[in-house]
């Protein structure tokens, strides 16, 4: 019997890493089409009104453009973080345990621009895909993201009016902000 079961769960692991090679194949190309258009948008609204500008950039348009991208590619598109300036961007249970291991592979010398999750998540009857990439700090980010003391007043300020209950501060270049994640039920 040990004999038989051995290649069925091995055919079955294999059938379901053939499925998954499609599906994170276009999950990535659509994470990836939505931060370079945003980290345009604040930086043309940073050289017309600067960082404190960005602020609301950040806050209304970058929804706007998950929304968008979710409409054209048939993605469920936002961004998630474990400290979180947008009260929306709480992580569900699955992004939580995806960040936390982000972050642990981080530490253990993974470059955070190359962390990703892909994953076929089963709940009861319900079936969809799970993308995670990680979204690492950048130099632009420490305007608004920074440590706390080196962010400009009015930067503060803004931040405070906007998100009273803000945790998305402290950051250096290159640790993990948070992640683009994606959902397509199948």
């Amino acid at each position: 019997m040990r004999n038989i079961l051995l290649p069925m769960v091995l055919c079955a692991s294999f059938s379901a890493m053939a499925q998954d090679a499609p599906m994170i194949a276009e999950a990535r190309q659509v994470a990836s089409a939505v931060p370079p258009k945003l980290l345009q948008v604040l930086t043309d609204e940073i050289a017309k009104g600067g960082p404190e500008s960005a602020v609301e950039v950040c806050r209304d348009k970058a929804p706007q453009m998950a929304k968008a991208a979710s409409e054209q590619s048939g993605w469920t598109i936002r961004r998630v973080s474990l400290q979180n300036r947008n009260p929306k961007a709480v992580p569900d249970a699955w992004e939580r345990a995806a960040l936390e291991d982000f972050d642990r592979r981080a530490a253990a010398g993974e470059s955070p621009a190359t962390l990703e999750k892909g994953e076929l998540v089963t709940e009861g009857e319900r079936k969809e895909y799970r993308y995670m990439k990680a979204l690492p700090v950048q130099q632009i980010c420490l305007a608004c993201h920074g440590a706390p003391d080196k962010i400009k007043p009015e930067v503060s300020a803004q931040l405070q009016k906007l998100y009273p209950g803000d945790k998305g501060v402290g950051y250096s270049i290159g640790q993990i902000r948070g992640a683009m994640t994606l959902r397509r039920a199948l």
